[in-house]
């Protein structure tokens, strides 16, 4: 018993000896290699290598941080970086400096950023842009203290995307969409019709009225009729302008209004009526197209139509009409 006991304890002796020369050598191998070289990171993205970190947390943090904000410039919601790095151990010569700076430039080099702004809506149709909400309340306020007749219609909406919009500021904002409202109306007559109808009747005055709001040339082109006069192709007097130029030509809005009628119209053709308020309408007709439908607000000089030949017509041409409470006026008191 006595024996085996002492040949353990030889047994252990010698493990213990072995382990302490190990432990030795390996720390004479650590020592060497850690005295050469350094532990270090290889970087790559989608498998190609673009160099190398000493610090993978602090890459990976800073790489982050950008895709929150950005380079933090105004506007700028976030970076979508799809392919992000990846790190492999190994160990470089002391003397090898990490590449920390050239691997974020590539990896933010591959993000897309997106831009935070709002969109001033007129109608639901984006008019100018904004850089913050502030900016949107106020414009609308200032709409609304100055009574502008399309107050109910201005909002907002928040945009995400990659092209920055150029920005208009909130003094220049609340000119731009502000619209007068109609001042009212002294006619002499009315007429049996009323609430944006059409008129049916071809009652015509020759004198001119206040409207109230000035109107601008709807399209540009060679006055062909005026009002007022007879012709063989139509059974009562001219009640408008007509002006002849190329089927297409854009039409615009003589004025701001809310569409009233748009569509078939017998002898008129395709035709676009507008109602302007206190019982003052325009009627744009022969039309090859119509672009706004009943119940939409259109500001002066948009686009609402183009020049066509539908109807009783002999060529292509506007047919230009001013009402005031159904009664036709003379158009030439206020365009052309």
């Amino acid at each position: 018993m006595v024996g085996i006991f002492k040949n353990l304890l030889v047994h252990f002796r010698t493990w213990i000896k072995f382990l302490i020369i190990l432990a030795i050598g390996l720390g004479i191998i650590f020592f060497i290699v850690f005295s050469v070289y350094k532990p270090m990171y290889a970087v790559t993205v989608e498998g190609k290598f673009i160099g190398y970190t000493a610090d993978k947390s602090e890459m990976q943090k800073k790489i982050s941080e950008y895709m929150k904000s950005g380079e933090k410039t105004s506007n700028i919601a976030f970076v979508d970086i799809e392919v992000l790095p990846e790190y492999s151990f190994c160990l470089l010569k002391k003397d090898y400096k990490s590449d920390d700076e050239e691997i974020f430039n590539k990896i933010i080099d591959k993000g897309v950023t997106y831009y935070k702004y709002y969109a001033i809506l007129v109608n639901s149709e984006e008019k100018c842009y904004v850089s913050t909400y502030q900016e949107c309340e106020s414009i609308i306020q200032g709409l609304k203290d100055k009574d502008s007749q399309n107050k109910d219609q201005v909002g907002y909406v928040v945009k995400y995307e990659t092209d920055l919009k150029e920005f208009t500021n909130t003094e220049t904002a609340i000119s731009n969409l502000y619209v007068e409202k109609p001042k009212p109306v002294v006619v002499p007559k009315k007429s049996s019709t009323s609430g944006g109808k059409l008129a049916t009747s071809a009652k015509v005055n020759y004198s001119a009225v206040s409207l109230g709001i000035s109107l601008i040339n709807p399209v540009q082109g060679r006055l062909t009729s005026r009002f007022g006069e007879r012709s063989n192709i139509r059974s009562s007097v001219h009640t408008g302008l007509d002006i002849a130029t190329s089927v297409g030509t854009p039409i615009r809005a003589a004025a701001s209004g809310t569409v009233v009628f748009s569509g078939w119209k017998g002898a008129y053709g395709q035709m676009i009526a507008i109602d302007h308020g206190n019982g003052v309408q325009t009627y744009y007709c022969h039309c090859s197209a119509l672009y706004k439908s009943v119940g939409q607000y259109v500001n002066q000089g948009e686009i609402i139509s183009a020049v066509g030949r539908t109807g009783n017509v002999t060529g292509p041409h506007l047919h230009l009409e001013v009402r005031v409470n159904g009664v036709a006026y003379n158009p030439d008191y206020y365009v052309y």
